[in-house]
């Protein structure tokens, strides 16, 4: 693998995230939003989505002033981000793509405050469900191999610490395919090798693992990954029961997939001395936090990690009246360390109402309600096609942004009692800011 080397040019945070404060004497008279979003999977990534959001909302409120801190999640964009942030390098060369048909993806060396050292590896540009055709969606046998493709690289680069953006993953092979590219090998009870890249599926079969051939630098290496805690292995709340039938898998197809993982979990549990099926994060992409932990990765809070990177901090909510977030589907999985439901936490601590924008919106979406999202709504105008809403994504967030401020804009006319509105759900109205 020949990895070409493309150089970005280098973007301050502020440029990235527009953390700029109000003035001075406006600061207690001027309405300030804070844009805090996650992307749209497969359709928009997190600077367009806080984009269309600033656009909606500014249709109504021209003069409004709004901050915008774009999160990334680990997903789609987060190595482009990270490098663009950091004035570092991205590295391009072929890999093996998530339906084992090579493709060009990329790592990338950070610069700024990081050591040239340290590399990211994004998992959803090398094994991500965009890159896996609709009509081929097969968690049985797609595979993380690429992943350790590129690690390898970055290893053989230098890398000194290695940063896994877990995230918008098409697999659901524990990281298996990730671990043999760096050299592992996996056997079944008849000493038989598993062959590379053999998907999710195959992990029935794996009774033990042989790590002796792992690359020797990876002894000196730190590695962490920016991941879905709240994810585990194995179990009714698994990462096949909860995340296969999205990625394609049927009914019987996420039994099989469970049940390979709870063999797989037993092996590596063997293997590191400790039960990892219900550890926190070994669910993550597809049980790629399984694969990690083998390697003796740390599992990070994706929040805590991206924001870390990122240089953000709570005092972002600090001067601000209204908290808008977003992702690209609101459900009773957004509590479980969904980026709005993290932004929710935070805003919360500074007495913030939030305001949630969705591509699509479940039946169990009220479950927010609880953890601090006063409010949400899908960007749908009717029944329209996925295929027909990705394509028209722009324009329905930002109509969106534009109906949720229309409607805020009646508070201006409504006097509700506070002894009313302390009856509900929501946090206080917050027509008195508008």
């Amino acid at each position: 693998m020949v990895a070409q080397v493309i150089p970005m040019q280098t973007h301050k945070i502020d440029e990235l995230i527009d953390v700029s404060m109000p003035p001075k004497k406006k600061a207690e008279s001027a309405l300030s939003i804070l844009v805090c979003p996650s992307g749209f999977k497969e359709s928009l990534d997190t600077l367009v989505v806080a984009d269309c959001i600033e656009r909606g909302i500014k249709r109504v409120l021209p003069d409004v002033i709004v901050r915008k801190a774009p999160l990334f999640d680990g997903g789609e964009g987060f190595a482009h981000a990270l490098v663009a942030t950091t004035g570092g390098e991205l590295r391009h060369l072929e890999v093996t793509g998530p339906v084992n048909i090579p493709l060009i993806s990329h790592y990338g060396l950070l610069g700024g405050d990081f050591s040239k050292r340290t590399a990211v590896v994004e998992m959803a540009a090398v094994a991500g469900l965009r890159l896996v055709p609709k009509n081929s969606r097969d968690p049985t046998i797609t595979t993380t191999y690429g992943v350790g493709e590129l690690m390898r690289a970055a290893l053989d680069e230098g890398a000194e610490r290695l940063i896994i953006g877990c995230g918008d993953s098409g697999t659901n092979d524990g990281g298996v395919g990730m671990l043999q590219a760096l050299g592992a090998r996996f056997f079944d009870s008849h000493g038989n090798e598993l062959a590379p890249a053999s998907g999710g599926l195959a992990l029935g079969t794996v009774a033990d693992v042989d790590l002796s051939g792992l690359h020797p630098r990876l002894e000196q290496v730190k590695i962490e990954a920016a991941c879905n805690c709240q994810n585990i292995l194995c179990g009714p709340r698994g990462v096949a029961r909860v995340y296969g039938p999205q990625k394609g898998a049927t009914p019987a197809e996420v039994e099989l997939l469970d049940a390979a993982l709870n063999a797989y979990a037993s092996v590596v549990s063997r293997k590191l001395g400790r039960d990892i099926s219900t550890v926190p994060g070994s669910g993550a992409s597809g049980g790629m936090g399984t694969g990690l932990l083998l390697l003796g990765a740390m599992l990070r809070p994706r929040y805590e990690a991206v924001t870390e990177y990122f240089g953000i901090n709570d005092d972002l909510f600090r001067n601000c009246h209204l908290v808008f977030t977003a992702e690209g589907r609101l459900d009773s999985q957004t509590p479980q360390g969904k980026i709005p439901a993290e932004v929710a936490l935070r805003a919360k601590r500074h007495g913030l109402p939030v305001i949630a924008l969705a591509g699509t919106v479940g039946p169990d979406a009220a479950a927010n309600y609880l953890i601090g999202i006063d409010a949400f709504a899908s960007i749908m105008q009717g029944p329209i096609s996925l295929e027909v809403a990705i394509a028209d994504a722009e324009r329905l967030l930002t109509d969106a942004a534009e109906g949720v401020m229309r409607v805020l804009m009646l508070g201006k006319s409504l006097r509700v009692p506070d002894s009313v509105a302390s009856r509900g759900q929501a946090s206080p109205m917050v027509y008195p800011l508008l």
